[in-house]
């Protein structure tokens, strides 16, 4: 007898659940992509012990009859492919057919169906990949498919689920990102008939934003849209009958991007709070990471992370989506134009908005200093030392060991003094922090976005989300060029008064922007000043530091330096740029040395000639910029503040600590009880 036999359609089907189903999130996000390609306006998903004993999912999609129904539940069977041509052009969500047979294959799936054009829907019910029921019944349009018993026949899979809090925290921020997503459908999540998710439909993604996190995370994020043409000639040409005469070869194809980024005072120490829509699917790329990243190079430090929510839009055969089962990883056609169109977008809009810190902002950015744990699919890095934790990773860290936060689509009335939901709300008996963490996926640590005990009523989303973009728009470092110096805080940092309230400048990190723009110009026209030394600086190096040196001797020189081997160990420096000398010449060129070889240890996309070149530019700036303990006379301050205002990204230093806080004029009021 020979050793290869052909697998049965239940053996199948449990292995294709491998890939497909791992958890009750990976069910959800099934289910939900389903009701979405179905049309529906309104989802309400139900949990009951963390989706392990139930998970139930209704819409108002258009439904399916009877044989359809039946059909639905046999492997690769799907309303959305019809040939293997249009998998070059996925318009929808799912696509695969093999997430109904999946799910049905690992637990009890009882569905109801209707067209609402039938005199009857259908109810059928299946255990283990099994029908046992099937029944005409009354229902109204739409579908409802209720899963429970998640991985009853194979105990080895459901052994390896997390704790129940885990597992809501991930269906939490799952059903989060599909409201961001889509902010014109109605989602609601119930847990134990406790309302963790109320998501009304609104016009604007602002007022999305806005109803889930609250007022103080929108008012942390500035919007973005771009817009550019992608090269299409690559494509094959459409058949004769679906041409159109008039139509030249190369067809026009829009990429579209909008969205929110954060000002750069607001930093994380993860890619948690990255996430990235195409055509409205949550995905990873490392492309599109790299590419934000880029964008916030040089005003954020380098081991930190900007909250950022994007949506990419683009025609479908320009995404191939059909590279991995849970359809979370993407590859584009035009990698390098939809990267570089990221990048610039993103720094554009940072350069044309021109954020200013306010005290309160800066100091919790600055508290931020545990990394989120709510699983992201399209935020990590395979291999990364800060990869989350992900929907099909089942040892990933509890929920729980996050910190708590407040949920502010605000679904049950306040309890005062406590958290939106306490121990006492939850029958399930989850913890009070780990249910609140689960919707946080902007922004942590705790944001009191809404106060819990105020009797105030919350203004409508988009009475609130304009409010916001108004201010936002009004507070701009526009107005640097205009302050009033008055003095010195321990001849370190500038106080000026302007018309919007008190500013406060780092005078070091203030010039050492206005050094490195000036350097950067200068490099790109060749135009570098230089000093000669009287006598040459002698630096002693480490053998590994000497071959890291020849490896950049090339850039240095194009930046003002003049070096020359003076021994096997040593280097002699006969010139400089301005404003380097003695032991400052001498920090800044081990600086380099030492970033440039960490930057080696790390294989990183961002690694190339442009990072050294602003490397070396910020080291030059740092050691070069006016010192803390530093008298200036009020000329000297005003020339710094008009500096300041022409520079691109008076934000930031190089190396992303902020430059300028405002103590505005409404906060001044505020605390004398004047407002």
């Amino acid at each position: 007898m020979g050793r290869i036999r052909v697998l049965s359609d239940q053996v199948a089907n449990q292995i294709a659940a491998g890939e497909v189903v791992d958890r009750p999130a990976s069910v959800v996000k099934e289910l939900l992509e389903n009701a979405i390609d179905a049309g529906a306006n309104r989802i309400r998903i139900e949990v009951e012990a963390g989706g392990r004993k139930l998970i139930r999912i209704g819409d108002d999609g258009h439904g399916m009859n009877r044989d359809d129904a039946l059909l639905a539940f046999e492997r690769h069977a799907t309303s959305k492919l019809r040939t293997a041509d249009e998998l070059l052009s996925i318009a929808t969500l799912g696509f695969r057919g093999e997430a109904l047979p999946s799910i049905a294959s690992v637990a009890r799936v009882s569905l109801d169906t209707a067209t609402g054009e039938e005199p009857s829907g259908t109810h059928l019910e299946i255990a283990g990949g099994k029908i046992h029921h099937v029944d005409d019944a009354a229902l109204p349009r739409g579908t409802t498919i209720s899963v429970s018993d998640l991985f009853f026949n194979t105990p080895a899979r459901r052994k390896f689920l997390r704790a129940e809090s885990t597992e809501l925290s991930h269906v939490t921020a799952l059903v989060t990102h599909y409201a961001l997503a889509h902010p014109e459908k109605h989602f609601e999540l119930l847990s134990a008939s406790h309302t963790l998710v109320s998501a009304p439909p609104v016009n604007r993604p602002a007022e999305r934003i806005y109803h889930i996190f609250g007022k103080d995370t929108l008012a942390q994020l500035l919007p973005v849209a771009a817009e550019t043409q992608l090269d299409r000639s690559g494509l094959p040409e459409p058949p004769p009958w679906k041409r159109d005469p008039d139509e030249p070869a190369r067809i026009p194809g829009w990429l579209r991007l909008s969205g929110f980024y954060s000002k750069p005072e607001l930093q994380k120490l993860n890619r948690n709070s990255i996430y990235i829509f195409v055509n409205k699917r949550l995905i990873r790329d490392r492309l599109m990471l790299h590419a934000i990243s880029e964008a916030y190079r040089n005003i954020i430090p380098p081991t930190s992370y900007p909250v950022v929510l994007l949506f990419l839009e683009m025609p479908p055969e320009e995404v191939d989506v059909n590279v991995h089962p849970a359809k979370t990883e993407v590859r584009f056609r035009q990698q390098s134009l939809i990267h570089d169109f990221v990048r610039d977008s993103l720094r554009n809009a940072l350069i044309a908005a021109r954020p200013v810190a306010g005290f309160r902002a800066a100091l919790e950015s600055s508290a931020a200093a545990t990394p989120s744990l709510i699983p992201v699919p399209g935020s990590r890095l395979p291999g990364s030392p800060d990869e989350p934790p992900t929907l099909g990773d089942p040892d990933s860290p509890s929920a729980a060991e996050a910190e708590p936060f407040r949920l502010t689509s605000k679904p049950l009335p306040p309890i005062p003094g406590k958290l939106p939901f306490g121990e006492q709300d939850l029958a399930a008996g989850l913890k009070q922090q780990t249910l609140l963490e689960a919707a946080a996926t902007l922004l942590e640590p705790p944001v009191a976005s809404r106060d819990s005990c105020s009797s105030d009523p919350l203004p409508p989303p988009a009475e609130a989300a304009a409010q916001i973009e108004a201010e936002q728009a009004a507070t701009t470092l526009n107005r640097l060029g205009s302050l009033r110096p008055m003095g010195q805080l321990r001849d370190s940092f500038i106080l000026a008064a302007g018309e919007d309230g008190l500013w406060i400048i780092d005078q070091h990190v203030a010039h050492e922007r206005v050094l490195f723009e000036k350097i950067l110009r200068d490099r790109k026209v060749e135009h570098v000043q230089r000093q000669r030394l009287l006598m040459p600086l002698l630096v002693e190096l480490k053998p590994w530091q000497m071959v890291v040196f020849a490896q950049i001797a090339d850039e240095l020189e194009r930046n003002g330096f003049e070096v020359e081997p003076f021994g096997p160990q040593t280097l002699a420096v006969k010139a400089a740029p301005v404003g380097l000398e003695g032991a400052s010449l001498e920090r800044m060129l081990n600086q380099v040395i030492d970033q440039s070889s960490e930057a080696e240890k790390e294989p990183s996309l961002s690694e190339d000639l442009t990072a050294l070149r602003t490397r070396i530019a910020a080291s030059i700036a740092c050691h070069s910029a006016i010192k803390i303990n530093t008298p200036l006379d009020p000329k000297r301050m005003e020339w710094l503040l008009l500096e300041l205002a022409k520079t691109e990204h008076p934000t930031s230093c190089p190396h992303g600590r902020p430059i300028a806080l405002l103590y505005s004029w409404k906060d001044i009021q505020r605390a004398f009880h004047r407002i």
